[in-house]
């Protein structure tokens, strides 16, 4: 029961937050932020792929993690997850083209460039993993890539303090790198956890190749995403 309300917690929250990047869709210079609107409506390009890639990725990502998904549905799994590679691969790649332009100054603009590097390579490792049919090292590299995708959210989440009277331009550059660091942070503790069970057994799942065929049979799914 509590799994299933932080899912639906994050499900809702990353729906939100696809919804409300829509606005952006409307090429009206008033939806974007007043500091960067100039150098947003000169860069669309870059800007449209990383939101464009940012909402399929948030928005396919959190049924990725349902086992009920994997194991009943494992081919409608395998294409949500093509799709949302594509989808994460398109939002590090516009964020790396517009990190360098970024409100905040360097330390914002390093931030944002260190996150779109990281959600590449997870995402990277974690396609790499399923392709080896390192099924536990898939999932664990998924749940880091999307934890990185996540930052969308918590990004913005931890801008509130700026409705309350805090500075925006230090609170935004602190932002950049905070939302990585917590997402990050509470995608290993999750990823620790889901060890657990599996270390009581003879033979642990340390998402090493051999270990594919009895990862399908203890979890009963054919494959994962990818």
């Amino acid at each position: 029961m509590k799994h299933r309300k932080l899912w639906l917690t994050m499900t809702v929250l990353a729906l939100m937050t696809a919804a409300a990047s829509a606005r952006y869709y409307s090429l009206n210079p008033q939806v974007f932020m007043t500091q960067q609107r100039l150098t947003y409506m000169a860069n669309l390009t870059p800007l449209l792929l990383h939101i464009t890639g940012g909402t399929v990725a948030l928005t396919t990502g959190p049924f990725q993690f349902l086992t009920g998904l994997r194991g009943r549905r494992p081919i409608l799994h395998r294409w949500l997850g093509r799709v949302y590679l594509l989808g994460a691969l398109a939002a590090g790649v516009g964020g790396l083209l517009i990190a360098r332009i970024a409100f905040g100054g360097p330390v914002a603009r390093i931030g944002f460039a260190v996150l779109a590097l990281e959600m590449l390579a997870a995402t990277a490792v974690a396609l790499g993993s399923i392709l080896r049919r390192r099924i536990p090292a898939h999932r664990e590299w998924m749940t880091r890539s999307y934890a990185l995708v996540f930052v969308a959210v918590t990004f913005r989440l931890f801008l509130i303090p700026t409705f309350l009277g805090a500075p925006f331009a230090p609170v935004y550059a602190a932002d950049a790198w905070l939302s990585t660091i917590v997402n990050l942070l509470v995608a290993e503790v999750l990823i620790r956890r889901a060890r657990r069970p599996r270390s009581s057994g003879a033979r642990p799942l340390t998402g090493g190749a051999e270990t594919a065929p009895a990862a399908r049979r203890t979890l009963g799914s054919p494959s994962s995403a990818g």
